[in-house]
């Protein structure tokens, strides 16, 4: 059996190269397996060292500022199980072992690899091979799968867990509980954006490819899903799967059709846009920095 940690690895593919091999790969059923050699192996292995250091992204904003997902990095992290059979990991509590088929991105660091980094990982923190995480991120005991990117200056607090290649953008805050939703299972086109100096509250959830723009703030316990109304209470204008910029966003419901017997029908929630962010509201919501030192 082949050691998904210790397997040999040449940079010397372009990008387009390895999108190429990949796609083609990807399209013959059973083309990827454990015994998979030469440039497909090399390709997805490379893919994936790639997303974990942050050269490559699942999804990137281009210079108009609309995003753009790589579905072929989807792809490459979707073949690198395909390829690899599960062993054990080492690093779980009181030397504990995971058995799984991803390592841990922290497997095989010192203290000098933390430093080089800048980035600070509390006990409890698990982060799978493929995430970014970038410098003076804060990780309290949370969870954050393969393929996502934690932009600098962020903090994901307790028990968030950030989702399959969603991305997070600069000095957010991501609160204790939150749910930020995956994007290889169930399979969604998008993954969720969370774009920079965005606030979410404790036990929200943000799922199904959902963009919620900069400067934004989501309350507690907000949940929003690609159908989920997003109303603005000043216009009543509605958007769905995009919160914009700088909106104060907190739960709501909306009046149900009645039922057959004429009686009123349950109500349904939806998510409320009540203000744009002022001064008040980021008093409550800055981020602070002597956390990130």
């Amino acid at each position: 059996m082949k050691n998904i940690f210790m397997a040999p690895l040449s940079d010397a593919m372009s990008a387009a190269d390895m999108e190429h091999t990949i796609t083609e790969a990807w399209k013959t059923p059973g083309n990827i397996t454990p015994r998979t050699e030469g440039a497909v192996r090399n390709a997805i292995l490379l893919a994936m060292k790639m997303l974990d250091s942050g050269k490559m992204r699942v999804a990137e904003q281009g210079t108009t500022h609309e995003w753009r997902v790589n579905e072929w990095l989807k792809k490459a992290i979707l073949a690198y199980f395909k390829m690899h059979r599960e062993q054990e990991i080492k690093g779980g509590p009181d030397e504990t072992l995971w058995w799984d088929k991803v390592p841990n991105k922290f497997q095989n660091w010192n203290n000098h690899k933390f430093l080089e980094k800048k980035f600070r990982t509390v006990p409890g923190s698990i982060v799978r091979y493929s995430a970014f995480i970038g410098e003076k991120v804060v990780l309290m005991p949370c969870f954050v799968n393969v393929g996502a990117y934690i932009d600098e200056g962020t903090m994901i607090d307790t028990w968030s867990t950030i989702g399959s290649c969603a991305q997070i953008g600069k000095n957010c805050h991501i609160s204790g509980g939150v749910g930020i939703g995956g994007v290889l299972e169930p399979l969604q086109a998008a993954p969720v954006i969370i774009e920079d100096n965005v606030f979410v509250g404790a036990r929200s959830e943000i799922a199904e490819g959902v963009l919620i723009e900069k400067g934004a703030v989501i309350s507690m316990g907000v949940f929003i899903g690609a159908s989920t109304k997003i109303i603005d209470r000043n216009t009543g204008e509605i958007f769905y799967g995009r919160v914009p910029a700088y909106s104060v966003v907190v739960p709501g419901t909306l009046p149900g059709k009645p039922l057959p017997d004429g009686s009123p029908g349950p109500h349904l929630s939806c998510a409320v846009i009540v203000k744009k962010v002022d001064e008040q509201t980021r008093s409550k919501t800055s981020i602070n920095e002597i956390l990130r030192d």
